[in-house]
């Protein structure tokens, strides 16, 4: 019989560790060796429990789970990443993809389904969710370059375009500029129009 595929569990709501970890140990194949509640934890726990996959979520303390997931392939490239979301937004699938994630599921996928992603990113094989596989395709690319998403970030909470030009050591003059390119490549009335759609396709 070959050795459980070794797991680590990265979500910064214990509640939800705990039930995917009692679900993935009812698995004779799957053990949970570690569980963090913050990104920047995540790297260090895979190599000191010996992890061979991580199922990382995107939305957490320290580090977010896509650059968790660039972190890992650059400092322990033989362990796999697996993204479970609750924010299945097409443009988190393609950049999470892009950082080197070997898969992608949303947090409702059945516990057979998901110990089933389990074993075929632990084999090297890509999963990714088929419905945000194919809104991802319908979607397109991000169309925003990184300075744009930086600012647009920024405009979330719709402040001032001079208080974000302040912070971030750019001209007022040319935030605007990189503001109103940002919103003719998305299709919105205004800024704040602008960066609620970016975050909702997962562009930011």
């Amino acid at each position: 019989m070959t050795d459980p595929i070794r797991v680590l569990l990265a979500d910064d709501q214990a509640l939800v560790r705990g039930a995917l970890a009692a679900l993935l140990r009812l698995e004779d194949d799957i053990d949970v060796v570690a569980e963090v509640g913050n990104g920047t934890d995540v790297v260090g726990a895979a190599a000191e429990h010996g992890a061979q996959v991580c199922l990382l979520d995107i939305e957490m303390p320290g580090m977010d789970g896509i650059a968790v997931a660039q972190q890992l392939r650059v400092e322990l490239r033989q362990v796999r990443s697996l993204m479970v979301t609750t924010f299945g937004r097409p443009g988190y699938l393609r950049r999470a993809l892009e950082a080197g994630a070997s898969g992608f599921v949303v947090k409702d996928t059945p516990a057979t389904e998901l110990a089933e992603a389990i074993r075929s990113v632990h084999a090297g094989r890509r999963v990714v969710d088929p419905a945000l596989a194919t809104e991802s395709l319908a979607g397109g690319p991000n169309p925003l370059n990184d300075r744009e998403r930086q600012i647009l970030r920024e405009c979330l909470d719709g402040e001032p375009l001079s208080a974000i030009a302040a912070r971030i050591h750019l001209s007022p003059g040319t935030v605007r500029n990189y503001v109103s390119s940002a919103i003719g490549k998305v299709g919105a009335a205004n800024r704040i129009e602008a960066a609620r759609v970016a975050d909702r396709n997962g562009w930011l």
